[in-house]
């Protein structure tokens, strides 16, 4: 499976440009240039897809609590930063659709409810994405959400998801019928830049900031990044 992908990516939406997975921070990405963009996505108490990155709500909303217990009415009445609810993850693709950008949709299951929320985000990309389904990629840290996209939708494109590759990283990249590997940009090594290269498997490297660092990592082979500071690369934004 081919996997063309723009090289620059922001992260978490808007990065810290605006409230992190918000429908603000993906306008913001796309008012700057940006043409992928990057949000997490977690079920509620409802089992409704919602864009937000921790378990629980302290850090990014004035809410408390832990997400998954959550009820709709409260979770998306919340302040996610300057006035900003959460966004339902179906808001965030119709967006996504209407401003022409990329999506990369990490699914990011609580504890315990790795099953349900792969397979409800899964079919709800497949179905937001029916006629463009280039325009998204699937990622996840939980290998059983990666290995139920490509079960349940394989015409959607999927990532293979690591804070730091192991060893055996290309197993289940295969499995899992990836077609980029995803990674800390400071847990990257040389090995598996060279074998990433000799299988032509595309690395995408998280969180870069730094346009040294940028610069670095594509001169060694990486592909594209996620960055928090689209600021500092919208003017390289072809």
């Amino acid at each position: 499976m081919s996997c063309p992908l723009p090289r620059w990516i922001a992260h978490r939406g808007g990065g810290s440009l605006a409230p992190e997975n918000t429908l603000a921070g993906i306008r913001l990405a796309a008012r700057l240039g940006y043409r992928a963009v990057e949000f997490d996505v977690m079920l509620s108490a409802d089992g409704t897809p919602a864009l937000i990155h921790d378990e629980t709500l302290e850090r990014t909303t004035n809410g408390r609590g832990r997400v998954g217990e959550t009820h709709d009415a409260e979770l998306f009445a919340l302040d996610a930063g300057l006035g900003e609810r959460i966004p339902r993850f179906t808001e965030a693709a119709r967006l996504c659709r209407a401003l022409g950008l990329f999506a990369n949709v990490e699914i990011k299951p609580a504890a315990g409810h790795e099953r349900a929320t792969a397979e409800t985000v899964v079919r709800l990309a497949a179905e937001c994405w029916r006629d463009a389904p280039q325009d998204v990629l699937l990622s996840s840290f939980e290998p059983r959400a990666l290995l139920l996209a490509r079960d349940l939708a394989p015409q959607l494109r999927r990532a293979a998801l690591f804070e730091t590759p192991p060893a055996d990283w290309h197993d289940f990249y295969r499995q899992a019928g990836a077609c980029a590997l995803h990674c800390n940009a400071t847990r990257l090594d040389d090995a598996v830049l060279a074998e990433a290269g000799a299988r032509g498997v595309p690395i995408v490297c998280y969180t870069v900031d730094e346009p040294a660092q940028a610069a670095d990592l594509l001169r060694r082979g990486v592909a594209a990044f996620f960055t928090d500071r689209l600021d500092r690369f919208a003017g390289q934004i072809a």
